[in-house]
Parts: structure tokens; sequence; C-alpha cells
């Protein structure tokens, strides 16, 4: 096993930047004046966030400013799984937002797959919810990244544990 160099490709994010998101939201709507006397809440669960508004119209609102925390705190939009509006109670509206994270069984074959395909020379083993690749070259894991940062993947896709 000396001499081969290996990375983990996973699907996560950092939880403290998407609070701090959520908490700069939070803060946003408190001061605008188009959410002045709304009732908008922001709840984060283990899985999930759930948004509370008081028509449709502000739910997009929220999600707009959601959507463009997120990406100034460096966080991908692939993590959300916004689900669809529904009624609620006192005639608000509430909206589950599913959290992406860690890679499904079929989505560590298909990236498994896709790079046995097209680099012969490393070999790529699921760990859980992750995809470990190894090669004798780091060349060839470079170009693995480069090749994995290329595709349009449905999640977030990172590279950690380069050694």
């Amino acid at each position: 096993m000396a001499g081969e160099s290996s990375f983990d490709v996973v699907s996560d994010f950092d939880q403290q930047e998407l609070v701090n998101a959520l908490d700069q939201v939070r803060r946003e709507i408190a001061t605008r004046f188009d959410f002045k006397g709304s009732r908008c809440t922001l709840e984060l669960g283990k899985t999930e966030i759930t948004l509370t508004a008081d028509d449709e119209f502000r739910a997009k609102a929220v999600r707009d400013l959601v959507e463009s925390k997120a990406v100034r705190r460096g966080l991908s939009l692939k993590v959300f799984d916004w689900g669809r509006l529904e009624p609620a109670a006192g005639g608000t509206v509430r909206q589950q937002i599913d959290l992406k994270r860690g890679l499904t069984s079929d989505q560590a074959k298909e990236l498994s797959k896709r790079i046995r395909e097209g680099f012969p020379k490393v070999k790529p083993v699921i760990q859980g919810d992750a995809v470990r690749v190894t090669a004798k070259s780091k060349d060839e894991l470079q170009a693995v990244i480069g090749h994995l940062r290329g595709l349009d993947y449905p999640v977030a896709l990172q590279f950690t544990n380069y050694r």
C-alpha cells in the first residue's frame, strides 16, 4: 500500500456556515420594511429547515434570502431540497427544506463507475456515504478531481483527505 495516494469524494456542508446564513436571514427579515409586522420564521432541525411565512410572496422572498446568504457563505445550493408550500395554521404557509448530506448508495455506485470508466489506473472504493479513490500517481488523482468538478452532479461534491 506504500506509495499510493488517495482522497475521498463526499457530499457534505459546513453546519456552522448554515447556522450563520440562517441567522443573517433572520436579522434581515427583522429589519426589512416589506417584512414589517409579518410572522416569518426559520427553524433548523437536524436534517431539515422549516420555513413559516404569512403568504406565498413572503415565502418566496425568504427563499431568495436563504439562497443568497448561503452562496455568500460558501454553501452550495444543491444541499437544499425545497419542498412544496403547504397551508398552515392561522392563514400562514409552511415549507419543508430538506438538507442533503452524504452520498446515497446509488450515487456512490454511479460515481465509482464513472471514475473506473474514465480513469483505468485509479481504484474507487465505496465506504459508507463516501467514495475513496486511490492511485499510484497524484497526477491521476488530480485529473479525477478535475473531471468530477466538471460534472453537473445533483449533489454538492467535496474532496477530502487528499494524501
